[in-house]
Formats: C-alpha cells, structure tokens, sequence
C-alpha cells in the first residue's frame, strides 16, 4: 500500500476513535460507565484524536526528516511493519465499532452476580466506626424526610452499610422505611419463592471496579407484583436485621413495591 494512502486511512481511524468519545461524551452514555470527575477526559482525548487525526491526514503527502542519522544501506523506513496495514486498521477499528454497536450500557443478572450481588453482607469489622460521633433515634428522624405515609426515606446504600454498624441497627431495626432500586428475583434461602433482591450500583471511577448494593425484600404473604426483571422501583416497608445461615442481613418486610422510573445518573446517589 502506498504510504500516503496508508497515512489517509489511519488518520481516518482516529477520526473514528475521536468521534465514538466525543459521541459518547456528548450523548450522555458516558455517565453510564465513568464517575462524574472522570467523565471529562473523555472529552479531552476526543479532542486530543481528532486533532491528530486531522493532523497526520492533512500531511499525510508530506517527507520530513525524521532527525538522525541512519547507517549505509538503512532502508530508513519508520513506517514499515511485520503486520500487513489492512490487518492492524482491522484490529483498531473493528473490535471498536462491534462493541459501540453491541453494548446495552448496563449488566446482565449474571455480570452483576460476579459484582457482588448475590454475596453475604460484609461483616461489621470491615467498618469503623469507633471515631464517628454516636447515633442517635432523633438525629436520623431529623436527616431523613417522612413521606404521607409515614415511611422515612434512605437511600439503599445506607440500609446496605448498616449490616456493618451493630449500633445503627439497633436504631433503626423495626423502622418503617422507604428505597428505590432495581429487582431481581433472590437465589438464597427462598424456598418460597417470595423473596427478591433491591440493588443498586455503585462505582468508584469506572463501570470496570462497579459493586452491586444489595438488601433483600420479602413479600410475606403480600401478592408479588408482575415487573420485569431488573425493573426500577421504589419500596417500602418494615427494616430488620435477622441472622440467617450465619450471617446477618438486610431485609425489608415490605408493604408496598411500585414500578418507577430510573434516575438520570442511576449508579450513583439520587440528587448527587
């Protein structure tokens, strides 16, 4: 292949990296797979590619110097390579477009059951908690709104950290709460088919170190709506701590569970 023609076609495959960052910056779906302080780097390397990219396809006739010196008989060729150019744009370009065009921007039940979904509650002594000023009943009524009837809202994470605060339970065991989350169907100890799990995701940086955030609801004797799985809802009920094979959990007797809409930025906290 030619050499400018070589240089036209990769300077038009970091074109296309620049606008598959810049499209995703753009479009929102970045949120889906970086941390808020992350998410703008995005937009700089996009930038960054398609300036290269203009670059090395508006010089790509151009012969340059490239500096040194080259020994008797040197081809002096920088550009050559034991890999065929067809084959090293097939490898930069085709795996980008198959996964921009395959992604559904979020887990499956099974990605998320190897995220820690499925996992016991970590044990209080991962936790500390002795420098932190004492709870108290008062304090998380006055930090917590009340709706009309009469659940106190958490967001699902505080419910999920609480299996690692003894003190916390003891506050908050029995208390009529309400949540939002995702449902899927719980695989332990649910003989009776009336169990199901509320998660939500929380990242650190990017989709890649995400963690699953789960408490357990049981329906009792109530009647299970029909959702769809990983449906978003919001549910309330009664909060309990009980032991069960060892371990103790988080399961919200619940009263009620309707479909919801999910919050823009659903990995992270809502009105964060």
């Amino acid at each position: 292949m030619k050499l400018k023609r070589q240089r036209i076609l990769f300077s038009l495959i970091v074109l296309v990296w620049a606008v598959v960052m810049l499209y995703f910056y753009v479009s929102g779906r970045i949120d889906k797979y970086l941390a808020p302080g992350f998410r703008d780097f995005t937009l700089y390397g996009g930038l960054g590619l398609a300036v290269m990219g203009l670059f090395v396809g508006l010089t790509a006739g151009d012969e340059a110097s490239c500096g040194h010196d080259h020994s008797e008989g040197d081809p002096h060729d920088h550009e050559a390579s034991e890999m065929h150019p067809v084959t090293s744009m097939a490898f930069m370009l085709l795996p980008l477009l198959f996964a921009v065009c395959n992604t559904k921007d979020g887990f499956s039940v099974e990605a998320l059951s190897r995220k820690a979904l499925f996992d016991a509650p970590l044990d209080s002594k991962t936790f500390i908690t002795g420098d932190l000023p004492p709870l108290t009943l008062e304090e998380i009524q006055r930090t917590h709104r009340k709706n009309e009837q009469g659940f106190y809202e958490f967001n699902l994470m505080e419910l999920f950290f609480a299996v690692g605060d003894p003190e916390l339970q003891k506050i908050i065991d029995g208390m009529s709460v309400e949540t939002e989350g995702r449902l899927v169907m719980e695989r332990e100890n649910n003989e009776s088919g009336k169990r199901r799990r509320l998660y939500r995701l929380f990242i650190t940086c990017c989709a890649a170190d995400a963690r699953a955030v789960p408490i357990i609801l049981d329906f009792g004797d109530q009647e299970i709506p029909q959702l769809e799985e990983n449906a978003w809802v919001k549910v309330s009920g009664k909060l309990t701590f009980p032991i069960e094979r060892g371990t103790t959990q988080v399961i919200l007797q619940t009263a009620t569970c309707e479909a919801k809409d999910a919050p823009w930025e659903e990995n992270f906290m809502r009105n964060q």
